[in-house]
């Protein structure tokens, strides 16, 4: 593969993790659900339906 069809494949593959989490948030805020994130070992929950753009 060359460089172009490398960078075209890698945005394709962002793409989709973006599509697949934005779809992920909406689900979550439907059924009024919670994620987890962790930083510097603490954990944090957070309101799907405080995550809007």
């Amino acid at each position: 593969m060359n460089n172009e069809k490398i960078i075209e494949l890698r945005e394709k593959i962002l793409k989709g993790i973006e599509l697949a989490f934005e779809k992920l948030v909406k689900t979550k805020q439907k059924n009024d659900g919670e994620f987890l994130f962790s930083k510097d070992g603490k954990i944090f929950i957070v309101k799907a339906s405080d995550l809007t753009k």
